[in-house]
């Protein structure tokens, strides 16, 4: 990219960039003097990339901001791991990520980039799947949802792909519309005594249909159900610390019992 179309402010100090080059520089030397760091594949370490990507979330979700500086120079080190041992096959290298990384945003950004307009958020989501397809760069909207991702979330991205090309509830009263309708579904396959097969699929639509409600209403269900799942911990572990300093043991505990302290806790506001 050789005309510069950004702010010249935005642009990194030179000491920086000597911390870029030493930084590729050391990885590149691992690969070449480290018996472990030599060894590697792009699948041997593939897995690794995922967990840093998780402790990076973990550490936002804890308002950890040390512990995501660190994280992130983690996942760092995994996209020029990886870059540079792809430019040992020639396949590409760690300026071709950056350019072609570069180049993409630019092309999909062209309310700033460009002459295009846009009116909110929504926009400019909508133009960002419309650019992709027409570019050929996807044959369905429905590319660039990792299979791997984790069940709920992998289901807000698919609506968000869907809706990004126009296929979305008009309203947030029809997603909701679409939420007791699923409901009501499921009641009867359960009280009918369907299989488990058909019980199965009706929960599934059910679960689809929040998580539509979810995005539709500015709602991300994955960090919504992340933090019931902690608030949850935490409540039942209280429960358990209330139990033990009265003597008794939660697998001895009666559900009266263990339902009188998680109430005491709720009302506590904990």
């Amino acid at each position: 990219m050789t005309e510069k179309i950004y702010e010249k402010s935005f642009q990194e100090s030179s000491d920086a960039l000597e911390s870029w080059n030493d930084f590729v520089a050391i990885v590149r030397q691992l690969r070449r003097d480290c018996p472990w760091d030599r060894e590697q594949t792009h699948d041997s370490i593939k897995h690794l990339l995922i967990e840093e990507a998780y402790e990076t979330v973990e550490a936002i979700d804890d308002e950890d901001w040390t512990g995501l500086r660190k994280e992130l120079g983690d996942l760092l080190l995994h996209v020029v791991f990886h870059a540079v041992i792809a430019a040992e096959t020639g396949t590409f290298t760690v300026k071709d990520v950056i350019e072609s990384e570069t180049e993409k945003l630019v092309r999909r950004h062209p309310h700033v980039f460009g002459d295009t307009s846009v009116g909110s958020v929504n926009d400019v989501l909508t133009n960002w799947e419309s650019i992709k397809i027409r570019e050929g760069e996807k044959k369905s909207a429905m590319e660039g949802v990792p299979r791997h991702l984790p069940t709920l979330l992998r289901a807000y991205r698919m609506q968000e792909k869907a809706a990004g090309v126009g296929f979305d509830f008009p309203a947030l009263e029809d997603a909701w519309g679409k939420v007791q309708e699923e409901l009501d579904e499921l009641r009867d396959v359960v009280e009918s005594n369907a299989s488990m097969e058909r019980r199965e699929e009706e929960l599934g639509d059910l679960l689809f249909s929040i998580v539509n409600h979810a995005r539709q209403a500015g709602i991300n269900p994955e960090n919504a159900l992340s933090r019931t799942n902690d608030k949850f911990l935490r409540r039942f572990r209280q429960v358990e610390e209330r139990l033990g300093s009265e003597g008794i043991s939660i697998v001895d505990a009666t559900l009266e019992q263990m339902d009188g302290h998680w109430n005491a806790i709720k009302r506590s506001g904990d």
